[in-house]
């Protein structure tokens, strides 16, 4: 591991963007990592193209955890809620550049988790 990237996690996790709550979001969801006691929450703004015009973060866990979430909320802002839907483990691994262990991977899956809730939950209110 380069640890150019590990400084990367770690600068995300002292320093999370689009970290905290919006007002009135379009779409919201939360979850819990019930082993290690990771939380966490999204809030996202969608326009009428169906894309994200603004995203928040909210929560606690370790450093995985809240690193990923700070690199997906830049990832998805300004995407259409159908790209984000595609996104994948791999996807989020790819982001945070480092190896993660086996133990840590559900850590760092699930901001991706909720995000995917957050699209679920949406989908079936729109319907």
């Amino acid at each position: 591991m380069s640890s150019m990237y590990a400084e990367n996690v770690i600068d995300h996790y002292r320093y999370p963007r689009n970290f905290g709550r919006l007002e009135d979001p379009d779409i919201k969801a939360r979850d819990v990592n019930p082993l290690c006691g990771d939380e966490i929450e999204f809030d996202i703004k969608i326009d009428n193209s169906q894309q994200v015009k603004d995203v928040k973060f909210n929560g606690r866990g370790c450093a995985i955890c809240i690193a990923t979430s700070s690199m997906l909320t830049e990832k998805i802002r300004g995407q259409n809620i159908d790209e984000i839907e595609k996104l994948s483990s791999r996807d989020v691994i790819d982001l945070l550049k480092i190896e993660i262990s086996p133990n840590r991977m559900k850590c760092a899956l699930l901001p991706l988790a909720v995000l995917k809730l957050a699209l679920e939950n949406h989908r079936n209110k729109v319907q």
